[in-house]
């Protein structure tokens, strides 16, 4: 007698009860750009569906991430005013600032997350001060500190490096708790591809570099026991979370870091990804629904415990519709 495993009838009902991988709108985060200025809710060509918003407007969206049930916004700033140290990044009533302190007040239950990084506010476009055109880690440190600090003040309730400089993650965690803010949660970009797929993102943040690429600090695509160091060490030195960068190119890597990792693990889905089912969906090449859902189901199911994605509102709505 030859045994065969029994396939389930699968009716809705059946599939519901025993699918494997379960998504939830709390393991969301919805990245969300704002920009210096006021009345301003402006479509970014590079990334349809979604906006930037001037402080005043952010609550707009806030509401529907409030509505949707979503977990948290992750937010990148946009200021008017870039210089060489991307001072604006620690400003006192710079964009983000500003926006944490709008956002806190109006939706108190959401949790803030603030990207800390000095790309956008550099008037080169790197992640750090220049040493020529190298980026000197250990005086950028301070720096990424101080935004940590000031986002904190603010009232961020995460605060997200994403540089990949060396040393940041201890860095904040000394400086955080140096100023009471010993709640205060990291959120690192611990494996961080220098990737192609970060196209529309730079132009929704105005973050391109002005001369060269970020392949001397970001990760080189070929390796993955670097990602397992790099991770380690940002736990070593007190992350709260980790995060992998990009997501769907890179699900051998989640599933390798979550293997071995003891806090919780994210995925960021990127905006070359999002863009490239955008457009797709557009010439009627893919069923967007179908193949949003089918990536962050992918994300999820190779390790990641949160999911970064701009899609984070419609997922959303489709796994409160029994959709997904």
């Amino acid at each position: 007698m030859i045994l065969r495993p029994r396939r389930l009838r699968r009716t809705a009902a059946i599939r519901d009860m025993v699918k494997e991988t379960r998504l939830s709108p709390s393991m969301l985060v919805y990245p969300v750009f704002v920009r210096e200025g006021r009345n301003i809710a402006e479509e970014i060509p590079a990334m349809p569906g979604q906006m930037r918003y001037s402080p005043d407007t952010f609550p707009r969206i806030l509401e529907r991430v409030a509505e949707a049930g979503v977990g948290a916004v992750l937010l990148f700033g946009v200021p008017e005013h870039k210089d060489e140290i991307g001072s604006q990044a620690w400003a006192e009533q710079g964009v983000i600032q500003q926006a944490l302190a709008v956002g806190r007040r109006h939706f108190p239950d959401i949790i803030f997350i603030g990207d800390v990084c000095l790309c956008e506010y550099t008037s080169h476009g790197h992640c750090g001060v220049l040493k020529g055109e190298t980026v000197d880690n250990d005086p950028t440190l301070e720096l990424l500190a101080r935004t940590a600090v000031s986002q904190a003040q603010a009232g961020a309730d995460v605060v997200a490096p994403s540089d990949m400089m060396d040393g940041r993650v201890g860095a904040i965690r000394s400086a955080l708790d140096g100023a009471g803010f010993e709640d205060t949660l990291i959120l690192s970009y611990a494996v961080k591809y220098a990737s192609a797929f970060y196209g529309p993102f730079r132009e929704a943040a105005g973050s391109a570099p002005a001369f060269g690429d970020r392949r001397s600090y970001q990760m080189d695509p070929r390796n993955v026991r670097e990602a397992l160091r790099e991770a380690q060490l940002d736990v070593d030195e007190g992350a709260d979370m980790i995060m992998v960068k990009p997501g769907l190119p890179y699900l051998d890597v989640l599933r390798a870091v979550k293997e071995r990792s003891c806090v919780p693990v994210g995925a960021y889905s990127v905006s070359g990804e999002y863009s490239m089912i955008k457009a797709a969906a557009e010439r009627g090449w893919v069923d967007e629904e179908r193949a949003v859902s089918e990536a962050a189901v992918c994300l999820v199911r190779a390790g990641a415990d949160v999911l970064v994605t701009y899609h984070a509102l419609s997922l959303a709505e489709w796994i409160r519709e029994g959709r997904l």
